[in-house]
């Protein structure tokens, strides 16, 4: 079976977290209550029937997942697993959120199989889902395919026919709710994905973003396991093979033990770690600032989603938004800046340095000042402020941009300048 050991890329995969926003347990002595959800059931969800394989249903290989993965977890007398199926039936997404919900859960951890739905199988190996608006039109696919189970139950059918996940009002809400347990959720998916590189060798498509119904309506860090592609045939075999099934049930039980872990380590009083200053200490050639995530979602500085760290420099390049916490041009401030990061759950934090007053060889810098679906008046505050404003509409979104520096310095300075003025939640982009 042909598989690729590369590591999800973050910058192509919206933002994989490294890090996330704990949720702290209810009591130092309750126990990490976890929801597994083997997706589907009774003859509903993706199949493919193969000569030599016979038919490879997703609700079967889910379920014996769920239930190995179920075995593991119940060894640890601290943790507590429910389930939302243990057979062969067909539970509405209602009947699923609902317990978890009433559980007062720590974590939701739902296991399905992929399918293209189409002729091709060229498609193959894993991807983790967390909670958002959709992403791309690839994710959007997958969302439909699995938000099409509620039309099969009457009670999801009712509760769920007013929501439009196209409609700005849904979309503003679920912004919301997500912000809440995202970067919780990006963190288990991640470690969910890296496990099935590092142990299994297996092709991951990355955590990415889709508004899925099962996830939506979780008060909880939520995450949805694609496990593989039920139309191809390599990962079909896996898929349906004891070893492979223990396989995957053990990536994934080895992520939450992690997750948990650092959790309640989050969750502890902690240190200052800060590295006292040293004064014969050597400055450094370049400027480090620390990289917390990158993601196509512009946050403030203030969002949930940087667990308190203030002192963030964001940098729009292309579609992505990078984020950076800190500056310093000190070796012990640099290694001071990172572990409080990583401290914060963002373990995948790196420094980066930025060569003082470094000109661009090409391209500029330049300020979002503001993104809007809609264009923007004449006499519209940015435009009485600032006067000479470039405007672009990109896949019907309209940019607006100010100023042209060829480095981050100037860059930095002017847009203080422009939020002097009062124009705020401005960004660095980079052109």
């Amino acid at each position: 079976m042909k598989m690729n050991i590369r590591l999800f890329n973050l910058k192509k995969y919206f933002i994989i977290a490294s890090g996330a926003l704990f949720i702290s347990l209810n009591a130092q002595n309750k126990k990490f209550t976890l929801v597994i959800d083997p997706g589907h059931g009774n003859q509903n969800g993706s199949a493919r029937h193969y000569s030599d394989l016979g038919e490879v249903r997703e609700d079967h290989v889910v379920l014996g997942v769920g239930l190995k993965l179920g075995k593991l977890l119940e060894k640890n007398k601290d943790i507590k697993v429910i389930f939302t199926r243990t057979s062969d039936v067909l539970p509405s997404l209602t009947d699923r959120t609902n317990l978890a919900n009433r559980s007062k859960a720590d974590l939701f951890v739902s296991i399905h199989c992929n399918s293209t739905g189409s002729g091709t199988t060229a498609a193959y190996g894993t991807e983790t889902f967390v909670q958002g608006p959709d992403q791309n039109k690839a994710n959007l696919e997958v969302a439909k395919r699995e938000n099409s189970v509620i039309y099969l139950d009457k009670q999801d059918e009712q509760n769920f026919a007013s929501y439009d996940p196209s409609s700005p009002e849904s979309l503003i809400a679920l912004k919301l709710q997500q912000s809440k347990y995202l970067a919780s959720s990006l963190m288990i998916g991640g470690l969910v994905e890296e496990n099935f590189v590092k142990k299994n060798n297996r092709n991951s498509r990355g955590v990415k973003q889709a508004n899925l119904h099962v996830l939506r309506q979780n008060a909880m860090p939520s995450i949805l396991i694609e496990t593989g592609f039920v139309n191809n045939y390599d990962d079909a075999q896996y898929l349906i093979s004891e070893k492979g099934q223990q396989e995957i049930a053990e990536s994934i039980y080895d992520a939450i033990l992690k997750y948990k872990k650092a959790s309640e380590r989050n969750n502890a009083p902690q240190i200052s770690q800060e590295v006292p200053e040293k004064k014969e200490e050597k400055k450094l050639d370049s400027d480090y600032r620390i990289h917390i995530i990158t993601s196509p979602n512009k946050y403030t500085e203030n969002d949930p989603i940087f667990r308190g760290l203030n002192y963030i420099l964001t940098i729009k390049e292309g579609n992505n938004y990078n984020y950076y916490y800190a500056v310093t041009n000190l070796e012990s401030g640099k290694i001071a800046n990172l572990e409080k990061v990583k401290s914060a759950g963002f373990n995948n934090a790196k420094a980066v340095a930025f060569k003082t007053n470094e000109k661009l060889k090409r391209g500029y810098y330049t300020i979002e000042v503001a993104v809007s679906d809609s264009r923007l008046r004449n006499n519209d505050k940015i435009f009485q402020v600032l006067g000479d404003v470039n405007r672009e509409k990109i896949k019907g979104v309209f940019h607006y941009t100010y100023g042209n520096v060829n480095t981050l310095e100037s860059a930095v300075k002017l847009q203080k300048q422009i939020e002097d003025k009062g124009i705020n939640n401005t960004v660095i982009e980079k052109k």
